[in-house]
């Protein structure tokens, strides 16, 4: 297989800070494994934005298995938050994907950022968002509806730099040629439900696509900083 992949972000119309980070920042193209994560942090300033960069610097230099990447990503920031006072407490979702060229996509997933596949007109979301919320909704205390508008929906209950051991999600996927990946931060999935994300997401090159996607949650609010990256799986040659 055969990949084609861009990234954005904007720190959107409310915030003045970007507490977002993601990789790869420059767009390409190749047949080689490709590791794509989005990262937002919390903890205030400057701290948010600290953490989601070491995690994902972290996850995506070291040539080792994902769940090592991620394990090493938590201690970083955990480590950074001890030895620097005005960063006590800061924490950071990371959802990290790794496409092979055989076709197999790798998926580990902590916090509220998203993983989404775009297949033969359909939209499914691969990760599952680790807030309180969605905590609610699978004990039946709320309704998916409920779960979505809910304030609870604002707090986690996972993300690195909160323990020395975190809990990751991992997903497996089979990917086909003409599949699209993305990977957001929620300042999108926040302004857009699935249904208007996916015929933006349709349309144009990755690149074309997360910008359209970028300016189309800022027109809806922009509440939030907005970060997304995008891959087309190819058949090589």
């Amino acid at each position: 297989m055969r990949f084609t992949w861009a990234g954005g972000t904007d720190a959107g119309r409310v915030k003045s800070n970007n507490e977002d980070a993601y990789h790869p920042e420059q767009d390409g193209c190749g047949s080689r494994p490709l590791l794509l994560a989005v990262a937002d942090g919390m903890g205030g300033l400057p701290a948010g934005e600290v953490a989601s960069r070491i995690a994902v610097d972290c996850a995506t230099a070291r040539g080792v298995p994902l769940d090592e990447r991620v394990e090493a990503a938590n201690r970083a920031v955990m480590e950074s938050g001890r030895r620097n006072p005005g960063r006590s407490g800061m924490g950071t979702t990371l959802t990290l994907a790794k496409l092979h060229p055989d076709g197999s996509l790798s998926l580990r997933h902590v916090g509220d950022s998203r993983a989404y596949l775009l297949r033969d007109g359909g939209i499914e979301q691969l990760t599952v968002d680790h807030t309180l919320a969605q905590e609610m909704f699978e004990m039946g205390q709320l309704t998916e509806e409920q779960a979505r508008r809910s304030p609870y929906k604002f707090y986690l209950n996972r993300g690195l730099g909160f323990a020395e051991d975190v809990k990751v999600d991992a997903c497996e996927v089979r990917l086909r040629a003409g599949d699209r990946l993305m990977l957001c931060s929620d300042g999108l999935n926040e302004m857009l439900p699935d249904e208007e994300i996916q015929p933006i997401l349709e349309n144009g090159a990755p690149a074309e696509a997360v910008q359209n996607l970028i300016e189309a949650a800022n027109q809806a609010g922009g509440y939030d900083n907005i970060t997304v990256v995008a891959a087309d799986v190819e058949e090589d040659g």
